[in-house]
């Protein structure tokens, strides 16, 4: 408030200059319903903003929780996934150690010699060979070559295997084998011919 006398500046309160002593003119009522129309208004403002925050901060709070169970679900989800993925595996391991059980219970067939045949130098030789699943192993060494040096077995069947050196070959021992399956029995012919030694052996898979 401002002294009319000695324009000293005092307080809106003050009904006395500060300075002078000089009564001060009392303020208009309607200054007053103002200031204090304005001081409601910043109250209420205050208000607002005040439960406008709360209101945010609960709405996170909640969408977090919502988060966090719906992740912790999730995971259990993947767990229970995961552990039934490991489940399906064991069983499948224990179905094919089961299967391989089996398979080895059941076949129980192996290769087993029926007759062995050998000499050296040259000649031919016939045997009979039962019917079922045969194998035919063969080997042979040579003579110091000046020629063609051999070792060749040959069936009625049309089965043949054989090893051989030319006159440049290395004095060396060469095998062979073949495999077929007959119902009836076969006659095979062994023919050798400037050999140190030769063998040849049957198998049947029985």
């Amino acid at each position: 408030m401002k002294c009319n006398n000695c324009g000293f500046e005092n307080k809106d309160s003050a009904k006395f200059c500060s300075n002078c002593g000089s009564s001060l003119p009392e303020k208009p009522v309607e200054y007053i319903q103002v200031k204090s129309n304005n001081s409601k208004y910043i109250i209420i403002a205050l208000i607002a903003i005040i439960i406008i925050l709360a209101a945010a901060i609960g709405f996170f709070a909640v969408g977090n929780d919502g988060n966090s169970v719906q992740n912790n679900d999730n995971l259990q989800s993947a767990d229970s996934q995961d552990n039934l993925s490991a489940d399906e595996d064991e069983s499948a391991e224990t179905k094919e150690i089961s299967s391989s059980k089996k398979t080895e219970v059941v076949d129980e067939k192996s290769w087993e010699s029926i007759g062995t045949y050998s000499g050296s130098g040259s000649g031919s030789e016939t045997i009979i060979v039962p019917e079922g699943k045969i194998m035919v192993k063969l080997s042979a060494y040579p003579i110091k070559n000046y020629a063609t040096n051999y070792l060749y077995v040959s069936g009625s069947n049309g089965e043949f295997g054989g090893v051989d050196w030319g006159s440049k070959s290395a004095v060396e021992t060469r095998s062979d084998s073949f495999t077929y399956t007959s119902s009836s029995e076969e006659t095979f012919t062994i023919d050798y011919y400037e050999t140190v030694n030769w063998e040849v052996e049957f198998f049947r898979y029985q």
